[in-house]
């Protein structure tokens, strides 16, 4: 896919790897929507790389839909999709204060898979209403999950089951969307630099960084922004869900 004048929708894109990847697309010439619920930061980096706004709530039909409707007036129909927003809980299955608190489980079930899918049900029925490109394509989905998915640590029970879902509905979501030309990727990023991993302290994050094998180092958000648009620009990637993350495979804790 030609990315040069294309509609983008990046959900988490104002900051960590979704803001890296918006700023790549709109570098790459696309028209980029950033949905976002950090207001502040998303109307700023929207300006930034010249593309607009959206304050939404990815698990929320209604609110989708409203930004999904800005996005194509401003825009036109969506060729590009990257879903990076997502949440993270610690808890244990059963820890000091007894069982998981089963709110937590489902808030981060319901943003980081039930929120993914809600963003590729709807913006898929607006990339079918383009006109096809080279074979046929009228669109691309990028997921994101986690190394968490397949190696995950002790308290992310939540997290590496919202994690797997998404890694296990690339492949059927990639078949139900063949009929109308519409690619289905994932991208599984191991430890990388952003705001949250900002917060910690430096011993932890040199922890973390030795854990890598080769480059022993965090993974950076252009790193992840980097493969997105490779994905974008590769015609005969589909249905994959790809681990960056230096080789890394999670240890217990």
């Amino acid at each position: 896919m030609n990315l040069q004048g294309t509609s983008a929708i990046v959900t988490g894109g104002a900051s960590g790897l979704g803001g890296a990847t918006a700023a790549a697309l709109g570098e790459a010439g696309a028209k980029v929507a950033i949905w976002d619920l950090q207001e502040e930061k998303g109307k700023a980096h929207a300006e930034k790389i010249g593309g607009i706004y959206c304050k939404v709530d990815v698990a929320s039909e209604d609110s989708v839909e409203a930004a999904l409707s800005d996005s194509v007036t401003a825009h036109g129909a969506p060729s590009v999709l990257i879903n990076c927003a997502g949440i993270a809980v610690g808890e244990k299955t059963v820890g000091k204060n007894g069982p998981h608190v089963l709110d937590n489980f489902k808030r981060v079930i319901n943003v980081n898979l039930i929120g993914t899918f809600n963003c590729i049900r709807l913006v898929a029925a607006a990339m079918e209403k383009n006109d096809p490109k080279e074979d046929g394509e009228r669109g691309v989905v990028i997921n994101t999950a986690s190394v968490a998915a397949f190696d995950g640590q002790i308290g992310q029970a939540a997290y590496s089951a919202s994690k797997a879902g998404v890694a296990g509905m690339t492949l059927p979501i990639a078949r139900d969307l063949m009929s109308i030309g519409v690619r289905v990727n994932t991208i599984a990023p191991g430890i990388f630099w952003t705001p949250m991993m900002a917060g910690m302290d430096q011993k932890v994050q040199d922890a973390l960084a030795a854990m890598v094998p080769f480059p022993k180092r965090l993974g950076a958000p252009e790193e992840y922004a980097s493969l997105a648009l490779e994905i974008c620009r590769n015609g005969y990637m589909n249905g994959e869900t790809i681990r960056l993350d230096g080789a890394i495979r999670m240890q217990p804790r």
